[in-house]
């Protein structure tokens, strides 16, 4: 405010209104990196649980093993 009671208006590059730029960058990065690690743990927890019930069914090839092409010599 100025000193007769009116509202100033910001400036252009004003310090006092570029600073939550930033801040909301980082609010928004952190919060994709906890969705994408949650997204992440959801799917490994699906994953092992769909092994267990597999193997507590008594089944032997639960968890396939990739085993690279031969190489020709």
């Amino acid at each position: 405010m100025t000193m007769d009671g009116r509202r100033r208006e910001p400036e252009i590059g004003d310090p006092a209104e570029g600073g939550g730029r930033w801040v909301n960058l980082i609010i928004v990065a952190v919060v994709a990196l906890v969705i994408g690690a949650g997204l992440w743990l959801v799917d490994a927890l699906l994953a092992a649980r769909k092994a267990d019930e597999c193997a507590s069914s008594g089944r032997r090839n639960c968890t396939p093993i990739e085993v690279p092409a031969a190489v020709p010599r």
